[in-house]
């Protein structure tokens, strides 16, 4: 028990404090803030890489045969994917602008949580069950990024045998520093709808908690065995890996179009690395 408390609290501090915190700072920035947003979210991006791969998938490998690490890698891209093609397919009428000639990825600030359909709904002063769903649709959008994220700690956390220490740690400091700028993602676009502020910041501390959730699906699956382990960093590791490189990193290049996205990937990977091997 005292093993899972650690647990909640530690992805607690990582998940819903990094990503409020990063709500607390997007009341810094102005409108068009989607320059600064979109490079430190490529830098984020940058740090998950090299933790998925030179951390994740590295000791999932040492726990079972590639294949089994393979096939967990994609069935976490895949069950990802799917999640997300669904909310799209089922809310993407809402919004005007987005129709079959728009990008197949976010191309806006709002776009990657969703919450361009809650300020669609606040705008036509719809009915609070239409804004409910609107809230529901933006909350499951948010989970399918940091449910993952949380499964990386929850699967580390079982590697080292209950011990917050290496590579548990190590990640869950990372992914609170990743959280940073994820929460400037979710903040902005709701101030900029026209929530309050303390509201934005609340709604954006809030969608954190699917981390912790995340941890302890994480956490049993990786203390089931070996196997499952290493099932639990594969599956993680491809969730993440759609969630960077399907959704982070191409709406940072689309916010923010030139070559200074490409830079702070490169300088998260070599900061991850450093990290991990410090």
């Amino acid at each position: 028990m005292n093993e899972i408390f650690t647990l909640v609290k530690v992805t607690a501090l990582a998940g819903m404090v990094g990503t409020g915190l990063g709500g607390v700072l997007s009341g810094l920035f102005k409108k068009d803030s989607v320059k600064t947003v979109s490079l430190l979210l490529s830098f984020a991006g940058g740090v998950m890489v090299s933790i998925v791969c030179f951390d994740l998938i590295q000791s999932a490998i040492e726990k079972a045969h590639i294949f089994w690490v393979c096939l967990g890698i994609i069935t976490g891209v895949s069950v990802v994917y799917l999640l997300n093609l669904f909310i799209d397919n089922h809310t993407n009428f809402e919004v005007r602008h987005i129709g079959k000639h728009h990008p197949q990825t976010a191309d806006n600030l709002d776009e990657i949580i969703h919450s361009n359909h809650l300020s669609v709904h606040l705008k036509r002063h719809d009915t609070k069950i239409a804004l409910l769903g609107a809230g529901i649709i933006m909350a499951c959008a948010i989970a399918l990024h940091n449910l993952p994220e949380g499964m990386t700690i929850g699967a580390s956390f079982a590697n080292t045998h209950g011990v917050m220490e290496g590579s548990a740690l190590v990640l869950a400091i990372l992914i609170g520093i990743h959280n940073i700028p994820e929460g400037m993602a979710i903040a902005v676009p709701l101030i900029n709808g026209g929530i309050r502020r303390r509201y934005a910041i609340l709604i954006t501390a809030l969608s954190g908690f699917p981390t912790i959730i995340g941890a302890l699906i994480g956490y049993w699956v990786g203390d089931i065995g070996p196997l499952g382990l290493a099932m639990s960093l594969s599956f993680a590791s491809g969730a993440m890996l759609y969630v960077v490189f399907g959704e982070i990193l191409p709406q940072s290049i689309l916010m923010y179009r030139s070559k200074s996205p490409t830079f702070f990937v490169i300088l998260g990977i070599l900061a991850g690395l450093m990290i991990i091997h410090f």
